[in-house]
């Protein structure tokens, strides 16, 4: 970005050289988190004092050699991955209410910890990350430092508007159904959710959302996005699943030209209509691709929207969540009352505890064919590309509405949730503003375990274009 902040690669860089040190980022990190965070409403839990003392620790000793974002200021979004003794409450009312505290440590904290991120706090969720707006009854809404009367996407709202704004240059972030791309698209960032299996979810649990889910995280730049990558792509003994470990790593493959790639696009769905905004964006990076040497032609998977996935979608997503939401209210000793947890929420979840086992398998099973299908077309094509969303950032409240909020979220929702079912990366690359200046992300879809095809086709394309010359509204000085 033009006079942007420097990214986490070269803060690491200035710690290494010994012209900054951990304690001083942090310190500029909080002064940045004190003046916007109040406009934002992206950081809920503060952790001040314990990174303080963990960035005094590490002032005063040399990075290990695998810790190459050493002292780098970082925040955990509030679901999923737990550090013991912290809130944990996942946007929810009843776990607000209960201050409930993580019994444990995740293997994904463990991973940003051995990176030699310093984690200063958590940030803003939807309530158990069932939406794609991050405005939870429990916290109030996460605010777009583009324009603050609009969404930051979700459910990584919270990551995406700090990222976005400056507070930090990386923030954790996980996508069950483009809780990644979205936030990246609305807030103009790079968003890579992984292959499946690229990121454990150890030591508790070997999958979540029967695999459609995956963590990662946001951040300004390519070369951010595949050094975290190498960091935290490491398997939990017992995993279900994991990705083959690249040939060399995410960051190295960077200096590679990915060669000529042969690139299909698509900019119509028979779900509904695309606004004309996302549909310029991924023209134009077609444009681009083809300048950049590479065989562009409008094509792509047969199975792409296929009618029956969201059914079968939400099968997996409520029945999982009927779990969950079991488990949490057996940790905090009650029982989830209607106070506790949101109207929408509650009755998904109530639907999921209406499935049968045998339904539960048989969607499983569809989903496992469906990601077949749609893997046979990366055998004759290297990348697809598409829209993120089918329209620009929505105004806070319009998903939220109790008339029309699912329909609205039904007609943003084009081009994501097909990649969480095959288990294919995919990265949301801020390449266009709508007409009103909001970002608009395209979606880059890779072959199984193909990250480093994204990440070479996503290095080329910022090297090429003027994502970095724009910034924010709100935006740290």
């Amino acid at each position: 970005m033009h006079n942007a902040l420097p990214d986490g690669v070269e803060l690491a860089r200035l710690v290494q050289e010994g012209k900054t040190s951990p304690t001083e980022l942090l310190e500029d990190a909080i002064s940045r988190a004190n003046n916007l965070n109040p406009s934002l409403n992206a950081i809920i839990h503060r952790l001040d004092e314990q990174a303080h003392t963990r960035a005094k620790k590490m002032s005063e000793q040399d990075a290990p050699e695998d810790a190459n974002l050493w002292g780098v200021p970082f925040l955990t979004k509030d679901l999923t991955v737990m550090t013991e003794g912290d809130p944990y409450h996942a946007g929810n009312v009843g776990l607000r209410d209960s201050d409930y505290r993580a019994d444990h440590t995740t293997h994904l904290a463990t991973m940003f910890e051995r990176l030699g991120l310093v984690n200063f706090g958590r940030t803003n969720t939807p309530e158990f990350g069932l939406t794609v707006t991050t405005e939870p009854v429990s916290h109030g809404p996460t605010r777009n430092p583009w324009n603050l009367d609009h969404s930051t996407g979700g459910s990584s709202g919270g990551s995406a508007a700090a990222v976005a704004a400056g507070i930090v240059p990386i923030a954790h972030a996980n996508d069950g159904g483009g809780s990644i791309r979205v936030p990246a698209s609305e807030c103009g960032l790079v968003g890579l959710k992984p292959s499946r299996g690229r990121v454990s979810f150890g030591p508790k649990l070997g999958e979540s959302w029967a695999g459609v889910a995956i963590d990662g995280v946001l951040t300004r730049t390519i070369r951010d996005t595949a050094r975290v990558l190498d960091g935290i792509s490491s398997p939990w003994p017992g995993d279900p699943y994991w990705a083959p470990p690249p040939r060399m790593s995410f960051e190295k493959e960077l200096s590679i030209s990915p060669g000529q790639l042969k690139i299909g696009v698509v900019t119509a769905s028979s779900w509904g209509p695309i606004h004309q905004d996302c549909i310029d964006a991924v023209q134009k990076t077609a444009l681009l691709l083809q300048d950049l040497g590479h065989v562009v032609e409008n094509n792509s998977p047969s199975a792409l929207f296929d009618d029956e996935l969201f059914h079968h979608f939400k099968v997996a997503m409520a029945s999982n969540e009927a779990l969950s939401a079991q488990k949490l209210s057996d940790a905090i000793g009650k029982t989830f009352t209607s106070e506790d947890m949101e109207g929408d929420t509650r009755a998904l979840i109530e639907l999921g505890l209406t499935y049968t086992a045998t339904e539960y398998i048989a969607s499983i099973q569809w989903l496992h064919s469906y990601s077949r299908r749609m893997a046979d077309w990366w055998s004759k094509f290297d990348v697809l590309l598409t829209p993120v969303i089918a329209q620009p950032p929505p105004k806070l409240g319009e998903l939220r509405d109790p008339k029309l909020g699912t329909k609205r979220i039904r007609e943003l929702l084009l081009f994501t949730v097909q990649f969480n079912v095959s288990g294919q990366p995919a990265i949301s690359l801020p390449m266009h503003t709508s007409s009103s200046g909001l970002p608009i992300g395209i979606q880059l879809v890779g072959a199984m375990h193909h990250e480093s095809s994204l990440l070479q086709l996503g290095h080329q394309l910022e090297s090429s274009s003027s994502w970095h010359n724009r910034k924010p509204l709100l935006y740290a000085s």
